[in-house]
């Protein structure tokens, strides 16, 4: 998965990256869970014997590891989705350890696995320190795992105490270590955790501020340039209108002569606080394309409408006046509007021209006006 693909939610972040690190950690193990069984009732007294039981346990461990493969990640990454995949994987991890839990103690009772039980146990080490050092990301599940994967064997050699004390301390002994590492494990995992999310945050900080413009915090030009030809795209896949607002400040040029260009760009800002006032709906993407020029992308929006939102915003810049650095400022502007058009634009480019030279149009025909495209 690419960084784009990345989900950018810090919820949904943690909840993919641990369905991701899940899913890579338990495609291996349920072979392992097969193999163990195979070479513990291989190497049996009899293994002709226990042929039934042999082709039990095989075809429940071969089940469980096909369960595992084909449990894919959802197509939809929504924070409940991927919870809901995590519950069923973490079902088939808890009962693939509870199965191996209870052939381990099956292994240690019957005296057919005589010549194989340290294959069961020496397997059971095996995957309690898998459990602990690789799926730390659940504490409270891999130490329900652990126990699972124990408490069997533990409750058999404690059965016989006379003879397996020593392996039955022993092993408890490597259990509690393995809680205490799993423990630790688990600090590390959120750790590194906690500094992908750090990350993520600086590279959407940096990705916003290579979009944004600094004086106005409108979308920059090359906001623009991925935006437009994206929602040219999708209007003609949806057929729905898309309409594109250019606008130029009146003879700016005098005001940064006379005032100078702190105060030009105090009037640009203010320029652009009063786009957000006219143009405020949410599918509205306010640009600012370069010195006083700027741009309104409204999708689902027909022309009709868009003419209206874009002469009552000329509207509200003739009636008040900008107040900036103590100078009340008359600021006007030249509006050139647009509805993409199939039979007329073959191209986003050629769509662009047109409204662009409409706005051409009202600024040749005295400013302070509107020309459809």
């Amino acid at each position: 998965m690419s960084n784009a693909e990345v989900p950018r939610d810090p919820q949904t972040f943690v909840l993919w990256r641990e369905a991701q690190d899940t899913r890579v950690r338990t495609r291996l193990g349920g072979i392992y869970y097969l193999l163990a069984w195979l070479l513990t009732w291989l190497f049996s007294a009899n293994p002709t014997e226990l042929l039934a039981w042999g082709l039990v346990g095989a075809g429940l461990f071969a089940l469980l590891l096909a369960l595992r493969l084909l449990h894919r990640l959802p197509a939809q990454e929504t924070p409940q989705a991927l919870r809901t995949w995590l519950d069923r994987h973490w079902g088939l991890v808890l009962l693939t350890a509870l199965a191996w839990g209870l052939v381990h103690a099956w292994s240690l009772n019957d005296p057919a696995f005589a010549s194989s039980r340290l294959i069961a146990t020496l397997s059971t080490i095996a995957f309690s320190t898998a459990m602990a050092f690789n799926f730390s990301m659940r504490k409270g599940r891999a130490s329900v795992a652990l126990l699972l994967l124990y408490l069997p064997g533990l409750v058999a050699l404690a059965m016989n105490w006379r003879e397996q004390q020593a392996i039955l301390i022993t092993l408890a002994c490597y259990l509690s270590y393995l809680l205490l590492a799993l423990n630790r494990s688990h600090r590390e995992y959120h750790n590194t955790l906690t500094l992908e999310l750090k990350l993520l945050e600086q590279q959407q900080r940096l990705d916003l501020l290579s979009r944004t413009d600094s004086l106005t915090q409108l979308g920059n030009r090359y906001q623009f340039n991925n935006l437009f030809p994206a929602l040219v795209a999708s209007a003609q896949r949806q057929r729905e209108p898309m309409s594109l607002v250019l606008l130029d400040i009146d003879f700016f040029k005098r005001i940064n002569d006379q005032h100078g260009h702190a105060c030009g760009d105090a009037c640009l800002s203010a320029f652009a606080e009063r786009m957000r006032q006219v143009f405020r709906r949410g599918s509205d993407a306010l640009l600012r394309l370069g010195g006083e020029e700027f741009g309104v992308l409204m999708p689902n929006t027909p022309l009709e409408q868009a003419c209206l939102l874009a002469e009552s915003f000329r509207q509200e810049l003739t009636r008040e006046d900008f107040h900036v650095q103590g100078n009340s400022l008359p600021l006007t502007a030249s509006l050139g509007v647009g509805c993409f058009d199939p039979q007329r634009d073959d191209s986003t480019e050629a769509f662009y021209k047109r409204v662009d030279a409409a706005l051409y149009q009202a600024k040749g025909a005295g400013r302070n006006c509107l020309v459809r495209a």
